[in-house]
């Protein structure tokens, strides 16, 4: 009879190692294939403008770093969001999804504006910020005018799509951003180049292809939420939710996730900034290396988010020691696709340098960059499963927004300028110096996951 029991008990452990991991597969594969479409998109723009020359691909780097801090700032108020739509799911309770997303759409849209409103009249001085070359500068801000357009469309379409993420609906992501795909780098090659009798546009082609591709997402997300989606039925007022606790523990959960992904990205911004002013070889070659670390960690990201959904919708369930198998379960994933994900760069540095129209000087420093980038996404993919994944969706949103402030401005930025600017160290030492932090963050990551103080319900 023990025996019996025994045997059952491994069959039963069995079937839900079995349907776990085959969960997990539903949500990682399009949330990677996703990742990878929004690489392919980047990639495409640095291939196209590689073959042009270093100056406008050092400007098209430089001048996306405006639109990243948004990008940033955005994924911090959805994630934030994403900590209550994941639990308040996992309790089924729709209405209150619906004032989620009400509240976070009304304070991006404001972002949005804003970013739009500041690019519009200040592009130069915002150029000046990440280079001090002027033919870079002057690229840049051809470049700005153009892509700041599209700023209130890629912020409506990004919230909608990364709350429908929470409440694993995946796959409406993967056929926007792949239609957006196949616009963009078809329009990046007409535009760039000038095709069908066009005047070649250069770096402008890139920023009017990529505007065009953001007007169609959020048309195909418009005519989704109108007449597809039968789970969320988002309207006007929904921006507007009179639900002053809701919007307490909004603000609770969102606010520091989105200052941690402020001081994460603004950090990532001031380490372009730093590396801009070390040359456009070094622009170049960073702008190379960064495309392959998205590239090589579109699965880590991937499972990152997947992470977020299915712990905190066990949560919410009230099966705590389920999400503490989850969490033990994607912690040891976390580490297999770092190391897949270093064995990508290290082999992408063979291939690309080849490819693209670099100097000697940025080929040799690419080669160094991508060598310091392999060991850095190990880092990263371990960090981001255990910050993005299982510290937010137990609601301890806290935890990265001290660990970024500590390791990324308090060691990375502050060593890797005073290396810089003052020691006036080599281009590859300042670059060490400035990617140090995702290593550094290790064994303080492994800690919180140890405590389980990440482990909290937050629902009502």
């Amino acid at each position: 009879m023990i025996f019996k029991e025994l045997a059952m008990n491994l069959i039963s452990e069995k079937e839900e190692k079995r349907h776990f991991y085959k969960l997990v597969f539903s949500l990682v594969l399009p949330m990677a294939l996703q990742n990878l479409i929004n690489v392919g998109v980047h990639t495409a723009d640095v291939v196209m403008l590689g073959k042009v020359g270093e100056t406008v691909l050092s400007a098209s780097s430089l001048a996306g770093q405006v639109q990243f801090i948004m990008f940033l700032f955005l994924f911090g108020l959805t994630s934030g969001a994403g900590v209550l739509t994941a639990q308040y799911w996992g309790k089924k309770d729709i209405r209150t999804i619906e004032k989620v997303m009400g509240i976070t759409m009304r304070i991006g849209f404001v972002v949005a504006v804003l970013f739009t409103i500041v690019v519009l009249l200040f592009p130069y001085q915002i150029m000046r910020i990440f280079s001090n070359e002027d033919d870079v500068i002057r690229e840049g801000v051809s470049y700005l005018r153009i892509i700041a357009i599209s700023y209130v469309f890629t912020a409506i379409t990004l919230i909608y799509l990364n709350i429908m993420r929470s409440i694993e609906r995946v796959i409406i992501s993967t056929i926007v951003y792949l239609v957006s795909l196949i616009v963009n780098v078809s329009l990046n090659a007409i535009f760039i180049f000038g095709m069908f009798g066009l005047e070649p546009m250069g770096i402008r082609g890139a920023a009017l292809a990529t505007l065009i591709a953001r007007l169609i997402e959020l048309s195909i997300v418009l005519f989704y939420a109108k007449f597809k989606n039968k789970v969320i039925n988002f309207h006007i007022k929904d921006l507007f939710p009179h639900d002053k606790l809701l919007f307490r523990d909004f603000i609770k959960y969102s606010m520091p996730v989105l200052i941690n992904e402020i001081i994460w990205g603004v950090g990532t911004s001031t380490i372009a900034a730093i590396i801009g002013h070390l040359g456009k070889s070094a622009v170049a070659a960073n702008s190379i290396t960064q495309v392959t670390r998205q590239l090589a960690m579109v699965v880590s990201f991937g499972l990152a988010n997947a992470t977020a959904i299915l712990i905190g919708k066990a949560i919410g369930q009230n099966k705590e020691d389920q999400a503490k198998l989850y969490a033990k379960r994607f912690i040891r994933l976390s580490v297999i696709m770092g190391i897949i994900g270093a064995f990508v760069i290290l082999s992408a540095s063979v291939v690309v340098k080849d490819i693209l129209s670099l100097s000697d000087q940025a080929k040799s420093y690419m080669n160094f960059f991508m060598f310091v980038m392999s060991y850095f996404a190990i880092g990263q993919s371990f960090n981001a499963i255990v910050v993005v994944g299982v510290c937010r969706a137990g609601g301890d949103t806290k935890f990265g927004l001290y660990l970024d402030a500590g390791f990324l401005w308090g060691v990375s930025i502050l060593l890797g300028f005073i290396a810089a600017f003052v020691l006036k160290l080599p281009v590859p030492i300042v670059y060490m110096v400035l990617l140090s932090d995702e290593i550094l963050k290790i064994p303080v990551s492994y800690w919180r996951y140890r405590s389980m103080k990440w482990l909290k319900n937050v629902t009502r």
